[in-house]
């Protein structure tokens, strides 16, 4: 098992974490979040955090919130990410009602093995899954891959869509469907990628009412993509929030492949440590390496 620290950069830093909440600088911008994992208690006061935040998110339901503002700040702004030292990364950053701002810092980890990765194959392909606002396709893209983007929420693409943009990259294919209903067609293709990334939520829905249970669909879906993975060069990368798999479960997931095609099998915890010394888990991880 090998857990990866996430360390803090110039536009990112946890800077305290607990009483179920976290305090984060998103570039010139500190936001409190709900953690469900911080059930310690924060070193910092409540009041200091309440001096130093620009915004706070308020939970009203189980999935849906406000956000108050401490001080003012815009709605929307712009975040930075290094890849190497002549690649720079940039974000669309949004206070929405779900609590996430679009982006997901302890998978900066990721965004840069991709790139490192892909950048010395030649006619490389990736395939990103459950994509998001698409910091990895982008990654990817810079790491001259052809990379064909994969989210069942036509807003959230669009959303990646300007992402790309904002980098200057017009080259990734948009695909606006469920996740396991492409990957099937795609084993029926022959399809091969030499980079796959899954980051599945717990639960879910495709344009089409198609329902997604992690726990239930998540061997199916890993059977489908091991099929189109490139059995010369690949890197596999399976990401989990749910509370409630272990990362020996990823272990277990992809283990078979790895011991008949010589991959490299790795799998752990993703980290990040706050400026105040205490270290926040934030999902597990496994990885198919072979280079």
């Amino acid at each position: 098992m090998q857990n990866i620290e996430v360390k803090h950069w110039g536009d990112y830093e946890l800077l305290d974490v607990g009483n179920f909440k976290k305090i984060e600088k998103f570039g010139e911008y500190i936001l409190i979040r709900p953690e469900p994992q911080a059930i310690w208690k924060a070193v910092w006061t409540e009041k200091k955090w309440k001096e130093i935040a620009h915004a706070e998110f308020i939970q009203k339901s189980s999935s849906r919130g406000v956000w108050y503002k401490y001080k003012e700040m815009p709605d929307k702004w712009q975040f930075r990410f290094s890849i190497d030292k002549n690649s720079m990364l940039k974000l669309k950053l949004s206070l929405t009602g779900f609590k996430h701002v679009g982006a997901f810092p302890e998978q900066s980890a990721n965004w840069k093995d991709i790139y490192l990765f892909l950048k010395d194959i030649p006619n490389s392909q990736m395939l990103n899954l459950f994509a998001y606002t698409g910091a990895a396709s982008i990654a990817g893209s810079r790491g001259n891959a052809k990379v064909t983007h994969v989210d069942s929420v036509k807003q959230i693409l669009s959303w990646a869509n300007e992402n790309a943009q904002l980098n200057h990259i017009n080259n990734i294919r948009w695909i606006v469907e469920d996740a396991l209903t492409f990957v099937k067609k795609q084993v029926k293709k022959g399809s091969k990628y030499h980079c796959i990334l899954l980051d599945p939520p717990a639960y879910g829905h495709g344009p089409k009412g198609e329902r997604w249970q992690l726990e239930e669909l998540l061997y199916e879906m890993i059977q489908n993509v091991l099929q189109i993975l490139d059995p010369q060069k690949h890197l596999l990368i399976l990401n989990s929030y749910s509370l409630g798999l272990s990362a020996l479960t990823i272990k277990n997931l992809l283990l078979l492949y790895s011991n008949t095609q010589q991959s490299k099998l790795e799998y752990g915890e993703i980290y990040i440590p706050s400026t105040t010394g205490y270290v926040l888990p934030l999902g597990i991880y496994g990885k198919l390496r072979k280079e």
